[in-house]
């Protein structure tokens, strides 16, 4: 544990789907940040209210090769809608698990890419 000294936390929250389930997520800062980097998971690009309260802006899932499946033009069209933060859930066990994950997260009038 020594070695964790001086680490920043990692900064968590969860998402409840329709379902009732909920999904624990890293929470990073949108700006410089790179899909090729996050390997497969499941993004939520995210705004805050005056008040601070989290808004999802897009529910998207990438696979093994994120720049295959997502562009940058991803990162450009939620950054335009206010997106600030991405949060980042990794524990799917495969493409189909993230692709009902995604279900799970999407509001009927909110839009998925």
């Amino acid at each position: 544990m020594a070695g964790l000294r001086g680490s920043p936390a990692l900064a968590l929250s969860a998402w409840r789907g329709r379902s009732g389930r909920r999904y624990v997520v890293g929470v990073h800062e949108i700006a410089g940040s790179d899909l090729a980097e996050v390997g497969p998971a499941v993004l939520i690009a995210v705004r805050r209210d005056g008040a601070g309260i989290a808004q999802p802006v897009s529910v998207t899932a990438t696979g093994e090769s994120p720049r295959e499946r997502l562009t940058r033009g991803w990162l450009a069209r939620v950054r335009q809608k206010g997106a600030t933060e991405m949060h980042v859930h990794r524990l799917a066990e495969g493409e189909d698990e993230r692709r009902a994950i995604v279900a799970d997260l999407v509001l009927d009038e909110a839009a998925s890419p």
